[in-house]
């Protein structure tokens, strides 16, 4: 019983604990609930206080583009305005200008209709004047024009020279272009008649036993060196030296260096000559390239073909008087740009000419004609440039002058070739050359004495002014210089001087 009962008191404490806790839990989930719903008002007064500045901040926006979007359509009206107003003006200007146009026509015809009423009432009065003149005279129109062109030709012989040299004047002053044409065929008078150049070599040798190991037994050494070089071997009585002559300069240069190379070797026979031959060949065309790429880049010329550099640098073993070819070609190349800059020509096409005028006498050993028209017909080959292969072909006169091109060159090689020092001569040919200018002007009348200066560049000539008065003195000077050009062969150009001295003496007593 007393089980049950404790039995039941603890089933009544469990029922009595799950009410208490109920009851907790529906006490404690009221006071949530309450806190949740004052929260959520406070959300939602947030919200609405939120949404408000929103709108406030939305219709401020929109205030204040509207006044941009006004204050933009106030500034381009006004723009718009002020364009009209200025088309309105520009419109009245063009107005006021079509009736001045307008009025200065009709003044126009009226001073035309009025002009040709004048020229008609002039060409009357001539014609009675002339009527007039004809009666008092007595002679016709035809007659008296007769008689004024005795007149006139009577006082022409005097004005004849002055009116010459006043034409040759205003041909000068014209373009520069024909100013530079008549300079470049006054310069271009300087022609080598012969191209002298150095065909033999002389190698030392260490002593004159090695003349025969040269020679070798029969002649097989000799024989064999000839035949693989191309170059004559002279073995005389010269002590110590033996003498290369060949026309072509690359073989003789070849030769050279390979007869050197086998002195220094010992070993010669026809084998070893082969093989020295093959490497003193490698050597030089290797020098060969080297020196054209070298006055290539020194000339400023680009784009040149390699078969042309090639050829410039075989220039290097030519001489012309003395003179070596390359030097001579980079020489002109420089004068040729100068000239084309002072004419307004295309400077690096007279460059790139003045470079390759001589080409020709690269291979003018290996090929017929002369050495310009060799030098064209390359150029033509590989530059493609019909200009510039005229140019080259017409740098010595063996064509006619048809370009400033042509002309700027020959000029440019003129002055190279006849400045002072740079082609040898004797002083038995120098002498000569001047003595043969002097002669040749004192063959003319009037000239009493005459001086070479300058190195037979300049003569003065001294005339006696009784015979000769200032036009003579003119027409002696042209033709002093035509009988040299004529006549005499010399480098360059000589200028002709011709002075005529008036001396007035009286005596005070």
């Amino acid at each position: 019983m007393t089980a049950v009962i404790a039995v039941v008191a603890a089933l009544a404490g469990l029922l009595l604990g799950g009410l208490i806790v109920y009851l907790a839990k529906q006490r404690l989930g009221g006071q949530k609930l309450a806190e949740a719903e004052h929260k959520a008002e406070e959300l939602l007064s947030k919200a609405a206080t939120k949404q408000k500045e929103l709108l406030l901040e939305a219709k401020e926006e929109g205030i204040k583009a509207k006044a941009a979007i006004e204050a933009e359509y106030k500034e381009r009206r006004t723009e718009l305005q002020r364009l009209e107003r200025r088309l309105g003006q520009k419109e009245e200007n063009l107005d006021r200008k079509l009736e001045a146009s307008e009025r200065r026509e009709q003044s126009l015809t009226q001073r035309e209709k009025t002009a040709e009423a004048t020229r008609a009432h002039l060409e009357e009065l001539k014609k009675k004047q002339l009527e007039q003149l004809a009666l008092v005279s007595g002679m016709s129109t035809g007659e008296a024009k007769q008689l004024l062109l005795q007149a006139v030709e009577a006082e022409i012989g005097d004005e004849e020279a002055r009116r010459v040299r006043e034409w040759e004047t205003r041909l000068k002053e014209k373009l520069d272009e024909k100013a530079s044409e008549i300079l470049s065929q006054a310069i271009q008078r300087c022609a080598t008649n012969v191209v002298a150049e150095t065909t033999v070599s002389v190698v030392p040798l260490p002593s004159d036993e090695m003349k025969g190991r040269l020679i070798g037994r029969e002649g097989r050494n000799i024989r064999a060196l000839e035949q693989a070089t191309g170059v004559e071997m002279i073995i005389d009585d010269t002590p110590e030296a033996v003498t290369l002559s060949s026309f072509d300069p690359v073989r003789r240069e070849v030769a050279r260096i390979a007869l050197n190379k086998l002195i220094l070797d010992g070993r010669i026979h026809p084998g070893r000559i082969e093989e020295m031959v093959e490497k003193a060949r490698k050597e030089v065309e290797a020098t060969i390239r080297a020196e054209g790429e070298r006055a290539v880049y020194e000339s400023g010329v680009a784009g040149l073909h390699p078969e042309l550099v090639n050829l410039l640098g075989r220039l290097k073993y030519r001489t012309s008087y003395g003179q070596n070819v390359l030097l001579h070609s980079l020489e002109v190349a420089h004068l040729s740009a100068l000239i084309a800059a002072e004419m307004g020509a295309n400077i690096e096409q007279a460059k790139k000419a003045g470079l390759l005028h001589d080409l020709g006498k690269a291979v003018d050993h290996q090929v017929e004609g002369t050495h310009a028209q060799i030098g064209a017909d390359l150029v033509k080959q590989w530059e493609r440039s019909p200009e510039l292969s005229q140019a080259i072909a017409e740098h010595h006169g063996e064509a006619p002058t048809t370009s400033a091109l042509g002309a700027i060159v020959a000029t440019a090689d003129a002055i190279s070739g006849a400045r002072p020092g740079a082609r040898g001569e004797s002083l038995e040919q120098y002498l000569k050359r001047l003595d043969a200018l002097e002669s040749l002007v004192n063959s003319f009348s009037g000239v009493e004495k005459c001086f070479a200066i300058q190195a037979g560049r300049e003569v003065r000539v001294l005339v006696n002014p009784q015979e000769v008065d200032d036009l003579t003195a003119m027409r002696l000077a042209r033709d002093i210089a035509k009988k040299i050009e004529e006549t005499l062969t010399y480098p360059g150009q000589i200028k002709v001087n011709v002075i005529r001295e008036t001396r007035a003496t009286e005596y005070a007593k």
